[in-house]
């Protein structure tokens, strides 16, 4: 521990330091996931294809998003021995220092040449997996300052902080590549800046010394899946962010390569995106607080399959101002209800986490989901390579894998129809 850290209590938060967990949490979370999503999704996403990489080897850089979380397991191990605060500061700094090289994007696609799209995912990979360690112990720091009857209201308060700024960031990224097509360098430092920041802050966060030297071992945390409670949500969890997973980085990929809409014109449908986020965030977690989680998995689950729906109706040829406004007010819709299943997610997950030790319930819940959201594009991006190689009119494939995602994400509330938080304690 080094001199200015601060010292971690053994004794449960006082109000005061619950207070401050949150103060820091919310100037701190806009930052770090701003850097996340630059590195993760939409930015890469683009920077993929304009390297003119393939669906396969779009859909592994989406798998790296969520497959990663599986290092949180091995992880699990260093929570018994090591300071969360400290774990947590290590991971970012891993992240930081595995994507410093995207800083001099121009330059380095220029010299790796043909290696170009091979070197960015093992870029994006690597700094996933810092993103990854790193959030093994976010949740568990989170939940010790957090009130139990408060959940909902909490995250949704965090995740329109971060919704905010992440709208600000896409304008302004919008506006450069509008005036510089294809120059994503700049977009990475101002991201990359910004996860500096997040180091800074998070070192001060407070945290409950749960430290006992004894390992968590592996076979303990999983065998928590046998839990019906868990097991009902890791089901239904895992079936709805696996399709979301796997389906919107394709929508992506068929306006930017198969309609001809412009990284710019993409960026803005982006920010519809965080703007959906923002509008409707604060209002979910209170709907999950007064109404419980199964309700909002159940019409978020039937809105963004109506949404997909909607999308292969509309049938968008061309990039024009019209269907541009409609494609933002698709992104819009989407988060919308994408934000609405996460929040309850998030508060089923912290329901079946015991207060005064979480990490293994919360981890093996986010590994085990991650596992299926991570999967789901690798395989989706594989099948479409092969069937479009084939295909007369990559359009109608798009449109019909759209549908086939539209009736799953649609069923995916079913194995959560009977979720009911538990009461607080």
């Amino acid at each position: 521990m080094t001199p200015s850290e601060p010292v971690a209590s053994t004794r449960p938060l006082s109000a005061d330091e619950r207070a401050r967990g949150r103060r820091l949490a919310f100037a701190s979370h806009p930052a770090g996931m701003t850097f996340r999503m630059a590195f993760s999704q939409h930015i890469p996403t683009l920077v993929l294809v304009s390297l003119g990489a393939s669906e396969t080897w779009v859909g592994v850089q989406n798998a790296f998003v969520y497959g990663f979380l599986v290092l949180q397991l091995p992880t699990l191990w260093a929570v018994a021995h090591a300071s969360k605060r400290r774990i947590l500061v290590l991971g970012q700094s891993l992240a930081l220092a595995a994507s410093a090289p995207f800083l001099a994007f121009g330059f380095l696609r220029e010299w790796a040449g043909e290696s170009a799209v091979a070197l960015a995912l093992v870029g994006f990979a690597l700094t996933s997996a810092g993103i990854h360690v790193s959030g093994t112990v976010w949740f568990p720091l989170l939940r010790g300052y957090v009130e139990p009857d408060r959940i909902g209201r909490f995250f949704g308060q965090l995740r329109t902080g971060w919704h905010l700024t992440l709208i600000a960031y896409f304008l302004g990224s919008q506006a450069w590549l509008s005036g510089h097509p294809g120059s994503f360098g700049p977009l990475f430092a101002v991201a990359w800046g910004l996860g500096l920041v997040r180091v800074v802050l998070i070192a001060r966060l407070p945290e409950r010394n749960a430290r006992t030297g004894d390992p968590i071992r592996l076979s303990e945390a999983l065998a928590l899946v046998r839990t019906p409670g868990l097991r009902r949500y890791l089901a239904g969890a895992a079936w709805g962010t696996a399709v979301r997973a796997a389906t919107l980085p394709f929508v992506i990929v068929m306006l930017r390569r198969e309609i001809g809409f412009t990284d710019a014109q993409v960026l803005l449908m982006t920010v519809g995106a965080f703007a959906g986020g923002l509008a409707s965030l604060v209002l979910w977690g209170r709907a999950v607080d007064r109404f419980g989680p199964a309700p909002i998995f159940r019409w978020t689950s039937l809105g963004l399959g109506a949404l997909l729906v909607a999308l292969v109706w509309a049938d968008v040829q061309t990039p024009a101002t019209g269907s541009l406004a409609l494609l933002v007010l698709f992104f819009f819709l989407y988060a919308v209800f994408a934000s609405g299943f996460g929040v309850a997610d998030t508060r089923v997950l912290f329901d079946l986490s015991p207060a005064d030790a979480p990490a293994r319930t919360l981890v093996v819940g986010s590994v085990a989901v991650g596992l299926a959201a991570g999967v789901a594009p690798a395989v989706v991006g594989l099948g479409l390579s092969r069937i479009l190689a084939g295909a007369g009119d990559a359009l109608d494939v798009y449109r019909g894998f759209f549908l086939v995602a539209a009736l799953l994400q649609a069923l995916a509330f079913w194995p959560l129809r009977h979720v009911r938080p538990d009461p607080p304690s």
